[in-house]
């Protein structure tokens, strides 16, 4: 029954950031946590404050627009005290020019008594490195941007 309520909870809040709020996200992280999104790009980085998930979350909606991540899979192992989570989700959207942005995106996600305490995000970096190209090809010079931290 534990595993069903989270990925539910998993489901839910995938639903939530495509209409694009991504507020149930960054509550339903614990005081202390550390989110990883692999690789030295605009949206790379490690981030450890929830001021710096909602910048990071601004961007990402900036860059990626009308971004939607379809639940490809959700792997749910442990008990409330020590709960383990992976994700497989296709992401897709448009892109300036009228190019199609369409990646396989990996979460692992930690969570104790339901707060998540960490995330790691990896996708084909090559592929999203080729979408904020035509970002910042595009006239948007934050594509190329350091990541954000903090």
């Amino acid at each position: 029954m534990y595993k069903r309520i989270v990925r539910a909870k998993v489901r839910s809040t995938f639903e939530r950031i495509n209409g694009g709020d991504y507020m149930p996200m960054v509550n339903g992280l614990a005081p202390s946590f550390e989110y990883r999104f692999h690789g030295d790009h605009a949206l790379g980085g490690r981030r450890t404050s929830k001021h710096a998930m909602i910048r990071w979350w601004e961007r990402a909606f900036r860059l990626l627009p009308g971004a939607r991540f379809d639940i490809q899979d959700i792997v749910v192992d442990g008990g409330p005290w020590r709960t383990r989570v992976a994700v497989r989700s296709k992401v897709s959207g448009e892109l300036p020019g009228g190019a199609r942005y369409e990646n396989t995106v990996f979460q692992f996600l930690t969570l104790a008594w339901g707060r998540v305490t960490s995330v790691d995000t990896i996708e084909d970096l090559q592929v999203l490195e080729r979408a904020l190209r035509i970002v910042a090809d595009a006239g948007d010079p934050e594509a190329l941007a350091a990541p954000i931290t903090g």
